[in-house]
C-alpha cells in the first residue's frame, strides 16, 4: 500500500476528517479507513505506484428537505448534504488525459483536447467527465490530466443525487489540482448543473449540485441567477429523531421523459402569461385562470403549477419552524409536502403497476401515526421516500421497512457540515 496513505491513515488529521464527514458512531473510523485504503490499493493495481503528490477528494449526496420540484422554475428549496459520498484517490498527470476507474464500472478515458458536446454520450458517465472539463475550460479555468479511482456510497436511484455528487467531485478535482481549490462552492454547482443539462442531456435544476457543493443544511432561493444560499442549522438526532431514506426498490430506468415533463409543463403554464418560469407569475393569476389554462395546457400541468406555489411557500414555513425549534410545525409541513407531491405534482409513480413508493409512504404513515413525518424524496416516480422517525422507535421502523422492501432498504442519515473537500496526503 502507498506509504503516504499508510502514514496519513494513522494521523489525527484523518480521524478528524472522518468524524466531520461521516460522524462518530462506533466503527465509523474503521469502516472509512478500510474504504479509503481499498481506493489506494485499487489505484496501485490499476495504475502502479503514484509518482507524485496524491489526494483524496469527496463530494456528498444530498437529501431534499423541502421544495420538491421547485428549483427548475426559480423557486425555493431546503436541502442538506449527507454522510453518504463519492470519494476519489487522485494523482495529477501532465499528459492531458483523464482516466477514471469507478468501482463496478469499466475505466473511462477522456482526452482534454476533444471536449465537444456529443449527443451519443447523453446519459453516460463519460459525458459527465468530458462535460465538467469542457465547461470549466469554457469558463477560462485551467484543466489538465489526472488518474483516479472512485467509489461511492450514494446509491444510484436513491434520490440522494449520485450524479450531482459525481459532477461536483470531478469539478472539485480539476479545481484542486489546477486552480488551487479556490472556486466558490456556488460556482462549482453552476458548472455541474450545466454539465448535466448540456453534456448529459438531463434538464435538471440546481438544487442537487448546490446542496452537494455547499454542504450542511441550506435554504436556496433561485429567484435570480445569483442564487441566494443561506445556512440553516438543525440537528435532528439531538432532538430525538432520525432522518431516514427508504429505498423501495423502484427503477429509475426510462424515466427521463417523466422527469423532463415536470419543468416543461410548469413552464408551459408560465408561457400562457408571457413568462419563462412560474416564479415570474403571481399565484393569483394562475388560480383565476384555471379554465383557460386547462384548455391550453391540460389538467396535469395546472395541478403541477399549483403544487409549485404551495411548495414554494412551504419552504419558508419549514425554515421558520426550524428557526423557532418547532418540530411539530416542521413535520406538519413535511407531511403536506408529501401529500402535494403525490396528489398535485403526481410523482409517486409513473406506471400504475409500480406503486412501491405509495406503499412505502403508507407503511410509514401507519407506523409513525402522527409522530414524525414522511414524504416523497427527490425526483419521485421510483425509489426513495423520506421519513423522520423518533430515535426510540427507529429499530422498529427499520425492521418494519426491511420486512417489506428487503435488508438494507432503510438508511438513517447524518447532515454533513461540509460540501466537496480535498485532502492532501
Amino acid at each position: 500500500m502507498n506509504g503516504q496513505w499508510t502514514a496519513y491513515a494513522k494521523t489525527e488529521a484523518f480521524a478528524s476528517r472522518v468524524a466531520a464527514l461521516y460522524g462518530t458512531a462506533e466503527g465509523t473510523l474503521e469502516t472509512q479507513t478500510a474504504r479509503y485504503g481499498k481506493l489506494v490499493d485499487r489505484f496501485e493495481k490499476r495504475f502502479g505506484a503514484p509518482k507524485g503528490d496524491v489526494y483524496f477528494f469527496s463530494a456528498p449526496g444530498r437529501t431534499e428537505i423541502g421544495g420538491n420540484h421547485t428549483d427548475h422554475n426559480n423557486g425555493r428549496v431546503l436541502a442538506a448534504a449527507v454522510n453518504l459520498d463519492t470519494v476519489a484517490f487522485v494523482e495529477k498527470t501532465d499528459d492531458d488525459v483523464i482516466v477514471v476507474d469507478s468501482e463496478g464500472f469499466p475505466p473511462i478515458t477522456v482526452e482534454i483536447d476533444a471536449l465537444e458536446v456529443c449527443p451519443q454520450h447523453f446519459g453516460t458517465t463519460l459525458a459527465l467527465i468530458r462535460g465538467t472539463a469542457g465547461v470549466m475550460r469554457q469558463m477560462g479555468l485551467t484543466i489538465g490530466g489526472f488518474k483516479a479511482t472512485i467509489s461511492s456510497t450514494v446509491f444510484r436511484g436513491s434520490g440522494l443525487s449520485s450524479s450531482a455528487a459525481f459532477e461536483v467531485l470531478i469539478a472539485a478535482i480539476l479545481d484542486g489540482l489546477y486552480n488551487g481549490f479556490t472556486l466558490d462552492a456556488k460556482l462549482r454547482a453552476v458548472i455541474s448543473q450545466k454539465v448535466e443539462n448540456v453534456y448529459f442531456g438531463k434538464p435538471s435544476g440546481l438544487l442537487d449540485q448546490m446542496s452537494s457543493s455547499v454542504g450542511g443544511m441550506v435554504t436556496i432561493d433561485f429567484e435570480t441567477a445569483d442564487a441566494k444560499v443561506e445556512a440553516i442549522h438543525c440537528d435532528f438526532a439531538a432532538k430525538g429523531y432520525a432522518l431516514c431514506v427508504v429505498n423501495t426498490g423502484g427503477d429509475h430506468g426510462d424515466l427521463t421523459d417523466d422527469y423532463a415533463a415536470i419543468p416543461s409543463e410548469m413552464k408551459a403554464v408560465a408561457a400562457q402569461f408571457g413568462k419563462k418560469v412560474l416564479r415570474e407569475v403571481p399565484k393569483e393569476q394562475v388560480e383565476q385562470s384555471v379554465g383557460k389554462l386547462r384548455a391550453a395546457v391540460g389538467d396535469r400541468a395546472v395541478l403541477r403549477a399549483l403544487h409549485f406555489y404551495d411548495e414554494n411557500e412551504r419552504v419558508l414555513e419549514q425554515v421558520q419552524a426550524i428557526r423557532e425549534d418547532n418540530l411539530p410545525r416542521f413535520f406538519d409541513a413535511v407531511n403536506r409536502s408529501g401529500d402535494s407531491s403525490w396528489k398535485l405534482l403526481q410523482t409517486v409513480y409513473a406506471r400504475p403497476a409500480e406503486e412501491q413508493m405509495a406503499m412505502g409512504i403508507e407503511l410509514s404513515r401507519r407506523f409513525l401515526a402522527g409522530e414524525g413525518a414522511q414524504r416523497v424524496h427527490g425526483g419521485g416516480f421510483a425509489g426513495t421516500i423520506q421519513a423522520y422517525v423518533p430515535m426510540n422507535r427507529l429499530a422498529g421502523y427499520v425492521a418494519m421497512i426491511e420486512s417489506a422492501f428487503g435488508k438494507g432498504s432503510c438508511t438513517p442519515l447524518m447532515v454533513r457540515p461540509e460540501g466537496a473537500v480535498m485532502m492532501k496526503l
